[in-house]
């Protein structure tokens, strides 16, 4: 590994950015350019754009990228992974042939100005260098507030986790090495980079606008993507739903004690509310739970299967 001039490769995962993609690329090539000129990174280092089953024209524009620019290459994945998968994909292949990688996604709203920074730190020594946002006045009231509280969550539970950093990072070759040392289906990167453990350092910058094309995380799949990460990482909202069953328990003793009471010295006729609310209590937190359960059973169910995690089409290089 040559720490003075790395080889470099940043894996973009793609879907469905047709309108961006052009001008990501022309932005990347010329920050790579660069950085070749200027002898930061080896001039053998490159950049990798994985379809991720994209149902626009990605692919095409990808193909053509790969054929006229001499950075690009194209992996071209058999269906829609989604994202943590491409992500991966990118990283396998770029493993053997470079000296780190850096990750980000393909609207480029994550600063690519602190690239350089990152590389920097990577030859201080440090394995993963992790890029952080400074702030989140870019985001809506609801996305920020939401965005905040998944951290704090994660915190709670004993996630070891980043604080509003995404997946915006670099990994050196040993990392990356590692990393498919963990063979999980359900795959959270911003939770097992942390695992990983060697020399860390993060690097700060503000997010950038979206210049073009739709953001592919809308509500629902920030939600389901965080459920996903607090399963993944985390049994206590097991152990939640048994202390939430004790508690429960307990508090049905209690009532059942003051009913009693109530029938005997107070004279008091049953009534309708002291029968449906304990009913749709308790129905709540049976659903709720089984609900979690299952939701941990399923992961069992998708682990034991051991299906790949991603299957390559195609790849398009020099």
């Amino acid at each position: 590994m040559n720490i003075k001039t790395p080889i470099l490769s940043i894996v973009l995962p793609c879907y469905n950015e047709q309108e961006i993609l052009d001008t990501t690329a022309e932005k990347l090539s010329e920050l790579v350019q660069d950085l070749k000129e200027r002898s930061i990174i080896c001039q053998s280092s490159y950049i990798v754009l994985v379809n991720d089953g994209s149902s626009d024209k990605t692919w095409e524009i990808i193909s053509k990228l790969s054929e006229k620019n001499e950075y690009i290459r194209g992996i071209k994945l058999s269906r829609n992974f989604g994202h943590q998968n491409a992500l991966l994909a990118g990283l396998e292949y770029a493993y053997t042939k470079s000296d780190c990688a850096i990750t980000i996604d393909a609207d480029l709203q994550d600063d690519i100005s602190v690239i350089e920074d990152m590389i920097d730190a990577f030859k201080e020594g440090n394995h993963i260098v992790y890029g952080v946002r400074k702030e989140r006045n870019t985001d809506k009231f609801f996305k920020k507030q939401t965005a905040l509280s998944f951290y704090r969550i994660m915190k709670i539970l004993g996630v070891e986790i980043v604080y509003n950093h995404a997946d915006y990072r670099l990994a050196s070759q040993e990392v990356i090495k590692q990393l498919f040392r963990f063979e999980e289906v359900n795959l959270f990167l911003r939770g097992l980079f942390p695992l990983i453990g060697f020399k860390q350092k993060n690097v700060y910058y503000n997010r950038l606008e979206r210049t073009a094309g739709e953001t592919k995380y809308p509500l629902s799949k920030m939600l389901a993507f965080a459920f996903e990460g607090i399963t993944s990482f985390s049994i206590k909202p097991l152990r939640i739903v048994t202390q939430l069953g004790l508690l429960t328990f307990i508090i049905s003793i209690f009532l059942s004690l003051y009913s009693l009471y109530s029938y005997i010295y107070l004279e008091t006729v049953p009534g309708w509310t002291s029968i449906t609310l304990p009913i749709y209590f308790i129905s709540g937190i049976q659903l709720l739970s089984m609900g979690i359960l299952g939701e941990y059973i399923g992961k069992l169910y998708k682990e034991t299967k051991k299906r790949p995690r991603y299957i390559v089409e195609q790849i398009k290089e020099k």
